[in-house]
């Protein structure tokens, strides 16, 4: 076994026989979706399970599924807003912008088809929209960040 692969992969103990088992320790790759309407702020929703907080619609991504189409998805899971995305905001990969683990997010920004039918659902217990002078706190993960460079992305685009 190489250097490489030790790194990647951590050591737990079977519950039933005791054995010894690698896994994988490689990043995570996840998405998060900034849903921008003009007049409304952005959507966010309340985390029904921890870490606790407010946080962008988003999630883990499926095994073949693109970057987009699981943005898509759990904005319409957390939130039932249909989104068409209008552009890559970036991507965030600090080890610890997750608490839980190592995951790399790539954040989508776009516009609902019909803001007012927001709704929380799938794992967020509430879900809004906020304008982006007053969000609510705490904001979960590194989601402060995020929205920093959303309105300056924003800011860009008026000049």
């Amino acid at each position: 076994m190489t250097d490489t692969t030790r790194r990647h992969q951590a050591y737990s103990n079977c519950p039933i026989c005791g054995a010894e088992f690698a896994h994988s320790m490689a990043p995570l790759p996840t998405v998060d979706m900034i849903i921008y309407a003009p007049d409304l702020g952005v959507a966010l929703v309340r985390r029904r399970f921890p870490p606790p907080g407010w946080a962008l619609p988003g999630g883990f991504v499926d095994y073949g599924e693109r970057l987009e189409e699981a943005a898509v998805r759990e904005a319409l899971e957390e939130t039932a807003l249909r989104v068409k995305i209008q552009g890559l905001l970036g991507v965030y990969s600090a080890p610890e912008r997750d608490p839980r683990r190592h995951t790399i997010s790539t954040v989508f920004w776009g516009e609902a088809e019909d803001p007012g039918l927001i709704k929380a659902g799938d794992d967020a217990g509430e879900a809004a929209f906020f304008p982006l002078r007053a969000l609510p706190a705490p904001l979960a993960f590194d989601h402060a960040c995020i929205l920093k460079d959303f309105v300056a992305l924003m800011e860009k685009m008026r000049l």
